[in-house]
């Protein structure tokens, strides 16, 4: 989605604690009659609906999306387009309840874990195989993470996981369905971690697969899983082709879904123009579309279509300041940023019912959120106005502030795949104005947002983008400077900032499951990044969009806000 390692329900309505429990062995058994959550016609989750009739199997689903698959690779990914794509291919250990964020059997029928939460143990199913005839054992779990964290330069892999599962060490196999996960210092998100389903995941590939190099994986052909689907072709920026994987019979339990697959086939059409995407909808060319334009949401629903959402669990679309680089390493600018824009403005002219303003860094959907909208993130032009006068901040000739014979100018780098993005950056922008910031916006696609993200450090004063992750610990991800560090945090630096105290409370995230402890440390967290220091600045809540005809049915989102179609079907089976 929208940041390279990130990217989206109207989950607010449905959010319950986390079942986590604390235990020296906490054993996660196979549940029977788990509840499905098939998305209904009426674009809330749950079973699917009864009036839709029984599901029907063949036909193809046309299916579009903004962005494009640059390799088939699914743990390679870096978009929405290629972790969707990559989830149809291939399956987890765990699959995350999208309403209640517990992770449940998937490929893994239990698990235990120890006391400090560097050891996990999964017992794993025995009668799953990859789409060549191989099995799922545990010499292809270890085989996986390995190279997954690791990476391998003889091949050209990069460690694509190595963010995700820090201090990874080691998967030991004592026996052929029993995989040790092993690492150097607690990693207590490692159980959502191996449900996860957004970008650079760990999706499983065969052992053949992960003897290929990159290059050699631009074959899709090449690239095998254990998943409901099967590539049939690729062509980068063009389409992503997905055959029925057939025997396949191993989905989620909490799905609730049996054997293969419905489609025969799903085909996934880069079409980056919006009034292209609706009009090939309307027209009936595709069968549904990602990536609906805010403003075609009423439109099409008025046409007889049907939307479907889910918000982005992860943080919200945020401005990270960089701490290091004039102005915004004065916290009164930062803290100015906060108070200096109308979110209700927004809420009103740019997003709809499908999306959410922005109350803390991390979606109310997310176990530990806490709300700011009563302090930091509140419009409070006046206190912003103040804490920039007190700052030695005055107004130019042409109304933006000067300080030390230098203009208030903050240069935002941000991501143009999502639709709300550049409307919401340019009303914060028109308000910033007003108490004399210059903001000045340079929103591209990915590809253009990745080559100017090496020079961020040093060009741009904030950075746009989300983490999707359900899971607090993505505040570890983006923030910790052993990590992300997407603030730019420096000990010793002359900025005001304790880095060893931002560092501890990030690291404390990874060191228990206990609800309560992990409520406490979110809360520790959100408050150093929002409030004492003014780290970032969150915009809203982004949510993923889908349309489709009124005879598909039952996309499922996950609790990553990305799309399975193993129970998709169309009910004219064409």
């Amino acid at each position: 989605m929208s940041d390279l390692r990130s990217s989206i329900e109207n989950s607010e309505s449905h959010r319950k604690r986390w079942p986590w429990v604390a235990g020296v062995a906490v054993l996660a058994v196979l549940l029977a009659g788990g509840i499905g959550f098939a998305v209904t016609r009426d674009g809330s989750t749950g079973e699917a609906a009864a009036g839709d009739g029984q599901p029907v199997r063949g036909g193809t689903l046309q299916f579009a999306l903004i962005d494009y698959q640059r390799s088939p690779d699914p743990q390679l990914g870096t978009n929405y387009a290629e972790s969707l794509i990559g989830n149809n291919v291939t399956d987890k250990l765990t699959w995350q309840d999208p309403d209640t964020g517990e992770i449940t059997p998937w490929l893994a029928e239990s698990w235990e874990y120890n006391t400090d939460l560097t050891q996990f143990t999964f017992h794993l199913r025995k009668d799953v195989t990859f789409s060549d005839g191989t099995p799922f054992d545990s010499a292809v779990v270890k085989a996986n993470f390995d190279q997954y964290v690791h990476g391998d330069d003889k091949l050209g892999i990069n460690p694509n996981g190595a963010v995700l599962l820090p201090g990874y060490v080691e998967t030991q196999t004592p026996d052929a369905y029993t995989a040790v996960v092993k690492f150097a210092k607690p990693l207590a998100s490692f159980l959502q971690a191996s449900s996860f389903t957004a970008n650079a995941q760990p999706g499983f590939l065969s052992l053949s697969t992960l003897a290929r190099s990159a290059e050699e994986r631009t074959d899709p052909t090449k690239v095998i899983g254990t998943g409901p689907f099967v590539y049939e072709s690729w062509e980068e920026q063009v389409k992503t082709v997905l055959v029925k994987r057939k025997g396949y019979n191993w989905a989620p339990p909490s799905i609730k879904h049996e054997g293969e697959a419905y489609l025969d086939k799903v085909v996934f059409n880069t079409i980056p123009e919006a009034s292209v995407r609706t009009g090939s909808l309307a027209s009936g060319t595709i069968d549904a579309t990602l990536d609906v334009g805010t403003t075609d949401e009423k439109p099409l629903k008025d046409q007889g279509f049907t939307i479907i959402s889910r918000s982005v669990s992860g943080t919200a679309i945020y401005f990270n300041f960089n701490s290091q680089l004039f102005p915004t390493n004065d916290i009164a600018v930062r803290k100015a940023i906060q108070l200096g824009w109308d979110r209700s403005a927004v809420e009103k002219t740019v997003l709809t019912d499908s999306y959410s303003i922005a109350t803390s860094i991390l979606n109310k959907s997310v176990q530990g959120y806490a709300d700011y909208s009563g302090s930091v993130l509140k419009y409070d032009p006046a206190a912003a106005t103040k804490l920039l006068d007190d700052a030695g901040w005055k107004p130019g000739a042409d109304g933006i502030r000067v300080k030390d014979g230098k203009r208030l100018v903050v240069k935002l780098l941000g991501i143009s795949n999502l639709v709300a993005n550049k409307p919401a950056y340019e009303s914060v922008q028109q308000d910033l104005s007003k108490i004399g910031i210059d903001l000045q916006l340079t929103v591209v696609p990915i590809p253009d947002y990745t080559a100017l993200i090496a020079k961020a450090k040093t060009d741009f004063n904030a950075t746009a983008a989300n983490r999707s992750r359900n899971d607090a610990a993505a505040l570890n991800l983006v923030y910790n400077p052993n990590l992300g560090n997407n603030s730019y945090l420096a000990q010793g630096a002359s900025t005001g900032i304790d880095v060893s105290e931002v560092t501890t409370a990030l690291d404390n995230l990874e060191t228990t499951l206990d609800p309560a402890k992990r409520n406490e440390y979110a809360k520790v967290a959100q408050d150093l990044l929002l409030e004492k220091y003014a780290l970032t600045n969150p915009i809203y809540n982004p949510s993923q969009v889908i349309a489709h005809a009124d005879y598909v049915h039952d996309i499922i989102f996950d609790a990553q806000s990305r799309n399975h179609f193993v129970d998709a079907w169309k009910s004219n089976g064409k």
